[in-house]
């Protein structure tokens, strides 16, 4: 192979060939680029190494270095452990890693090793036990007599952390001819950056935290420009397509607003007013309507729906999962009770009959609003004149999702809700091919939610207000961060946590038990009975953690 390059494959560096190739590729290094580009997880600091014959047992970090003379497996009890000796000019140690037989592969006699941690004496000798160890590769080239950072790498695929250092050290001392600097000098200077070139070196190997920390500033700044130039290159392609504009008038405004039955709320009718403002133009919406719960985004959706179906087209609105689904379409039922708005539903449960007479409808125009969940976007649908999407909580849904919707008809408008709070900038960043509306204020006579974080032992004292809530005619949810109990987690489960309320705390009221591994049939039964209150109680896991809307459940307790 001749001079490396960025686009080297790996496989050509000094150290790997094509079954460490192989392994390597697991982690996406393909080429020297993307070996240079693997950054360390974290530093362990080795102290500067002293003699072995110093060490007199006791001391806490100690750091020797010598050459590996002798290996063993053994036990020392029940417990299996791996010993080797180590010997410098001096003298030597003893080593022992209890449960250490994966490292037989790793530390052999002949090889060069740094070890650190606390020295003990057994038998008047002195040992360590269980400590870091570092391969030294080229003793000669090794500074041992200072204190330095080494990196930790993310390991497996039958590569170790030191071996993956060793590659990297192969191709190193060619970052800074290989790595190719984005900026001029004063662009540089002016954002007190470093040189990418050598960022790159430093996220491997810093002289010190300073130096490390100043590397990986520049690293993050690269970051966020090469996403934002994404963005940017996203948000051209998509607006440069065509779209159905969908103008507003007087009337519609006033038939749209009558639906509701009562006065909008200022913020409301400022986000409607800039979204009207994007609907009108010949090419997509991207906005983004962020507000807490209740704030009153899913009356703003609706009336960006109407507007799309005023206009003679298509408006589908996708929620997260099937319980969300199903309550924008009660609720939106109810809105347009006695219009002439065709409205539709598809999830993924609905039985096929059903289903095909959905996706015939919507492909021959004879639904205006459909309301689902991800079915929206699976094979098979399609839209005759789609001109608006409406995405309930961006955060479930990814890039991927959202651009296949957007194929699915002539270049629709966009709008996502969410109720994430975030702030503007952030949501500038992570939303920068959106633009951003946002509900700053609830509708009137909201009351105000108090939240409270209370350790275990407290849990006695808000299980009784609990009850008492309960007792005055309201409901509660208990989230629970499991469906089952896993032997790997230290959670509560939903399953056990219902079994243990009905039979116990809150016996006397009717608990109810909703999680995602439930059929779908139950999970409504469930629901209707909880918006009824019928059931007091719902123990849940984080299925109904997005908009599920129950006006008498004013108490959460997330365990």
């Amino acid at each position: 192979m001749g001079q490396i390059e960025l686009d080297t494959p790996v496989q050509y560096v000094k150290g790997v060939g094509p079954t460490r190739a192989d392994q390597l590729g697991q982690f996406g290094i393909v080429t020297v680029e993307d070996l240079l580009l693997y950054f360390p997880r974290r530093f362990d600091l080795r102290r500067q190494a002293q003699p072995i014959a110093s060490l007199r047992g006791g001391e806490v970090g100690a750091t020797v270095a010598g050459e590996v003379i002798e290996v063993g497996e053994r036990r020392f009890g029940k417990r299996p452990f791996f010993e080797c000796l180590i010997s410098d000019a001096d003298g030597s140690v003893a080593i022992k890693w209890f449960n250490g037989g994966y490292l037989r592969d790793s530390i052999r006699t002949g090889r060069y090793i740094a070890i650190s941690g606390k020295a003990s004496t057994y038998k008047e000798q002195v040992q360590f036990i269980n400590p870091r160890f570092q391969i030294i590769w080229s003793p000669a080239e090794t500074r041992l007599d200072q204190d330095e950072l080494l990196p930790v790498y993310p390991a497996g695929a039958g590569l170790t952390s030191p071996m993956i250092g060793k590659v990297t050290s192969n191709v190193l001392p060619l970052a800074e001819e290989l790595i190719v600097e984005w900026f001029d000098r004063d662009y540089l200077r002016k954002r007190a950056l470093m040189a990418r070139p050598g960022a790159v070196a430093a996220m491997h190997r810093p002289e010190d935290k300073d130096h490390w920390s100043e590397a990986r500033r520049r690293m993050a700044y690269d970051e966020c420009i090469l996403m934002q130039l994404a963005i940017a290159m996203l948000r051209a392609r998509e607006t440069v397509r065509p779209a159905y504009p969908l103008p507003s008038s007087e009337k519609i405004d006033q038939r749209i607003r009558a639906r509701f039955g009562f006065e909008l709320t200022g913020a409301q009718d400022s986000c409607i007013k800039e979204i009207v403002a994007d609907l009108s133009r010949d090419r997509p919406m991207n906005r983004l309507l962020q507000g807490d719960v209740g704030s009153g985004k899913t009356v703003v959706a609706l009336y960006a729906a109407l507007l799309a179906v005023a206009n003679g087209k298509q408006a589908a609105i996708m929620a997260p999962t099937e319980i969300l689904a199903t309550q924008h379409y009660q609720k939106i039922e109810n809105y347009l009770a006695g219009s002439r708005v065709r409205l539709g539903m598809l999830v993924g449960s609905m039985p096929a009959k059903q289903r095909k007479q959905i996706l015939s409808d919507l492909a021959d125009g004879k639904i205006d609003m459909v309301i689902g969940t991800h079915a929206l976007i699976s094979k098979g649908v399609k839209f005759a004149r789609l001109g608006l999407v409406v995405v309930d909580e961006q955060h479930k849904f990814g890039v991927r999702q959202r651009s296949t919707f957007r194929g699915k008809g002539y270049a629709p408008h966009y709008l996502v809700m969410t109720a994430t709070p975030i702030p503007r900038t952030l949501a500038l960043t992570v939303f920068g091919d959106l633009d951003v509306s946002t509900l700053g204020a609830p509708p009137p006579g909201r009351g105000k939610t108090t939240t409270v974080c209370i350790s275990e032992n407290e849990l006695p004292a808000a299980l009784e207000l609990v009850r008492a809530k309960l007792a005055e005619g309201q409901q509660a949810y208990f989230i629970y961060p499991l469906v089952n109990p896993s032997p790997d987690l230290e959670l509560t489960a939903a399953e056990d946590a219902y079994r243990e309320l009905a039979s116990g705390e809150l016996s006397e009221f009717k608990v109810g038990l909703i999680h995602g591994q439930l059929p779908s049939a139950e999970k409504n039964r469930v629901m209707a009975e909880f918006r009824a209150g019928k059931i007091q109680v719902l123990v849940a896991s984080v299925v109904v953690e997005v908009g599920v809307d129950v006006a008498a459940a004013n108490v959460m307790v997330i365990v």
